[in-house]
């Protein structure tokens, strides 16, 4: 297992920058969300090219290993957060957000990134249950199928609020998507503040399939990621359990409400998860 973080909690730097500081606190692996100034796929194909051969062989000299995220908050709508998701209704927005995972999967390929992790958005229409999953089983196919082409690993994220909440929602979807590649990004956070018994227990049940993981502190039933000591988790038990599944990747810290405190969220990070990993 790797101790790892999300540029989204160090968004106010150069990604350069970011990935040099998690290097420099001892940090092995990094998650990467594109954003407007973090390899923003929409930028000119010659330039995101150089970019992303300059970020691959920093990655590679810092020892770093790689994710892709696709969370950035207003890269497709600058007037609306997450906006649009696989969920949109409308055809056309969801295509948006298709063409953005595609974009993302190339930038993972270029990268030699481990997994594109992403999630469903929200339903806002009121389709009911079996609609909603058709819509968005249908919307992940391009995706997969671009993601096979690729060789690249999905990471699938069960994200409070949204229309994929849980694992029993996403056991339903991975149910009609049934690919090698389609896998789990767990957010421990989310379980606990999300699902009915120990984390643990769940990281148990799905361990195989678990592709990347975010970690923080939360408060049950709270959707708030909190810094480490703030919640109310017990995360000895939840290491040992990934360590039992055998989960080898980036144990990625996602604080992207701490960007104006990144330098110190990222040092107090290392300080209470290193410990854990060592021990």
């Amino acid at each position: 297992m790797l101790l790892g973080y999300n540029t989204n909690g160090l968004a106010h730097h150069r990604l350069s920058d970011a990935l040099r500081l998690m290097a420099d606190e001892g940090f092995k692996s990094a998650a990467i969300t594109l954003d407007a100034a973090a390899l923003d796929p929409y930028e000119e194909p010659a330039t995101l090219a150089r970019q992303t051969t300059a970020i691959r062989d920093l990655l590679d000299s810092l020892g770093l290993e790689r994710v892709v995220e696709t969370g950035a908050r207003f890269l497709l709508n600058p007037r609306m957060k997450h906006d649009p998701t696989l969920m949109d209704p409308d055809p056309v927005k969801r295509a948006l957000r298709v063409d953005f995972l595609r974009r993302a999967i190339d930038l993972a390929a270029a990268l030699d990134a481990g997994a594109v992790s992403f999630w469903s958005g929200i339903l806002r229409d009121g389709s009911s249950e079996e609609a909603a999953m058709d819509r968005l089983a249908t919307a992940l196919r391009p995706v997969i199928e671009h993601a096979e082409a690729k060789g690249v690993r999905l990471a699938f994220e069960p994200e409070p609020g949204m229309f994929i909440d849980t694992f029993d929602r996403f056991a339903r979807l991975d149910e009609r998507v049934s690919h090698p590649l389609f896998d789990l990004t767990v957010d421990v956070g989310h379980v606990h503040c999300n699902e009915r018994g120990p984390v643990a227990e769940h990281i148990n049940s799905w361990g195989p399939r678990i592709a990347n993981v975010h970690i923080e502190d939360m408060v049950e039933g709270v959707h708030e990621h909190l810094m480490f000591g703030e919640g109310t988790m017990d995360f000895p038990p939840i290491i040992a359990a990934l360590r039992e599944v055998g989960y080898r990747g980036g144990l990625h810290v996602e604080l992207s409400r701490h960007s104006h405190m990144g330098d110190e969220a990222l040092r107090r990070s290392r300080e209470f998860l290193a410990p854990l990993l060592r021990d």
